[in-house]
This record gives C-alpha cells, sequence and structure tokens, in this order.
C-alpha cells in the first residue's frame, strides 16, 4: 500500500508543483493518475522512489515514511517504467533486464536465464536478448523496460507515461499486455498519463488532476463517465462529446456500435 498524507512540493523558485495532495492506493491495484503537462503528476510519482522528497506531508509503503528508508535500496524495491524506456545503450537487451537482480548480488547467468525468461513473458522473443536498445523498435523498447522493472519481482509498479512515445496500434497492444500481466501477477501500479483513454482502460481507480495536483475527481472509469463532477471534469473526459456518445444500429445481422457521428467503433458480442 501506498499513502501519500498532506504532500506538498515547493520548488526554491516558489514554484508549487503540488499543493495538497492526500492518497491511498491499495494493494493490488491500479491506480491511474491523469492531467494535463504541469499538474504535478508526475512530481507525485517520483515521490515514492525519493527521486524527489516532498516539502512537507509524508509519503509511506505499507506504514513507513520512505523518507526513513535508504534511497538506494529503495528505488531497487520498486519498478520504474518511463516513457523513452531509459535503457542503458552499451548494455545488451537481456543484461539492461538483469540490472538491479545482479546489483542485489544474483549470479549473472542465473539472472540472464531469468531475463530471457521476462522477455517472453512480455511479448518478446528472447533470441532479442542479445540485440542493443537500439536495434529495437519503439514498442520493444518500451516491453524491455517492463521487463526490467520487474527483473527484482517488487511489489510496487511506477509507470510514467510508459506507452506515451509509441503508435497508436502498438500503444492498444502495449496497454493489453500489461492488463494481462496485472491479472497474472497482481502489483501494486500508480500510473500516469494524460490520456483520458489510457487512464480508463488500464485503471481500477482514475485520479483526474487539476494545477498543482488538485483532485477534480476521483473514481472507476464508470464513475467518472457517468456523472462527471464539474465542467473540468467534463471537458476533460469528453463526457456528451460524439466519441462518447455511443448507440447500438443493426447492419446485415449483426450489432454495430456506433458514435454520435454515426462511425462504427465496435461489434457487439453475440
Amino acid at each position: 500500500m501506498i499513502e501519500f498524507a498532506a504532500v506538498r512540493k515547493e520548488y526554491p523558485d516558489g514554484t508549487v508543483a503540488v499543493e495538497d495532495f492526500s492518497l491511498v492506493v491499495p494493494s493490488h491495484a491500479v491506480v491511474v493518475l491523469v492531467g494535463s503537462s504541469g499538474c504535478g503528476k508526475t512530481t507525485l510519482l517520483r515521490m515514492v522512489n525519493r527521486m524527489v522528497d516532498p516539502t512537507s506531508g509524508t509519503v509511506s509503503i505499507d506504514g513507513d515514511d520512505v523518507r526513513a528508508m535508504d534511497k538506494v535500496q529503495l528505488r531497487r524495491s520498486i519498478g520504474y517504467v518511463l516513457q523513452a524506456g531509459g535503457l542503458l545503450p552499451h548494455r545488451t537487451v537481456a543484461d539492461n533486464v538483469a540490472t538491479v537482480p545482479v546489483l542485489e548480488g544474483a549470479n549473472r547467468r542465473e539472472a540472464r536465464r531469468a531475463a530471457l525468461g521476462l522477455l517472453e513473458r512480455v511479448g518478446l522473443d528472447p533470441a532479442l536478448g542479445d540485440r542493443y536498445p537500439l536495434q529495437l523498435s519503439g514498442g520493444q523498447q518500451q516491453r524491455v523496460g517492463v521487463a526490467r522493472a520487474l527483473a527484482a519481482d517488487p511489489n510496487i509498479l511506477l509507470m510514467d507515461e510508459p506507452f506515451g512515445a509509441v503508435d497508436p496500434i502498438v500503444r492498444d497492444q502495449l496497454q493489453e499486455e500489461m492488463r494481462t500481466l496485472q491479472r497474472e501477477l497482481g502489483k501494486t501500479i500508480l500510473f500516469v498519463t494524460h490520456d483520458i483513454d489510457e487512464a480508463f482502460a488500464l485503471g481500477d481507480e482514475v485520479l483526474v488532476l487539476r494545477k498543482g495536483a488538485e483532485i477534480a475527481q476521483r473514481g472507476t472509469p464508470a464513475e467518472i463517465l457517468a456523472h462527471p463532477a464539474d465542467e473540468f471534469v467534463s471537458r476533460f473526459v469528453g463526457a456528451g462529446t460524439a466519441r462518447r456518445t455511443l448507440s447500438v444500429r443493426e447492419v446485415d445481422g449483426r450489432r454495430i456500435v456506433v458514435d454520435g457521428d454515426d462511425r462504427p467503433t465496435g461489434v457487439l458480442a453475440e
């Protein structure tokens, strides 16, 4: 469990990134922070592994204040996936994935064998383990980033716009793979995105944030869509727009879902 208690972050120039933020992220849940650039969502994420320390308030994991923990050990115990992958370009894919286990004292050969298994788990051919990051596509690099985050079998995954730099088709595939992994592994995931569709696709719970990490609304995707808290949330999630206004019509005996502009968006299962 991750808990933010009255967290504030103010920088020396007077900029307030986070005003007063409190949240409990339940164990084994996917909680998504969504908002426009500059609203403080990445700052919150980075407080969990102490890449940013709050000016006031506390962040704790299972009741323990992270400021009392050794930074290095804390970061090695938490999986962290970045938008750009963050892979080491001079090391092979397998060595990238095995980085933390080796640093923690694992046998290199065993760590490499486990890394190849993780590549397969995230949808990659283990033969890619001998390649270097620049020899992979963007989508493949993101999968390697997820595998590396899982290598130490952390309880917590922090994911900062991890699929934002890939094309829409690959992004959909990565999201589906993440849902599958979460069903299998049941991690505690704090996920940051600016894309409300991605937030709704992945989150057990979604927080729509205003500037300063003010919570405009918190709830399940269905709750937020059904009852936007105010005009800000309504605009952000696109409530009432053509793409959110769906209906069903029959075409050649099949029930087709169409949006408010009568464009097909899917087919109802029989």
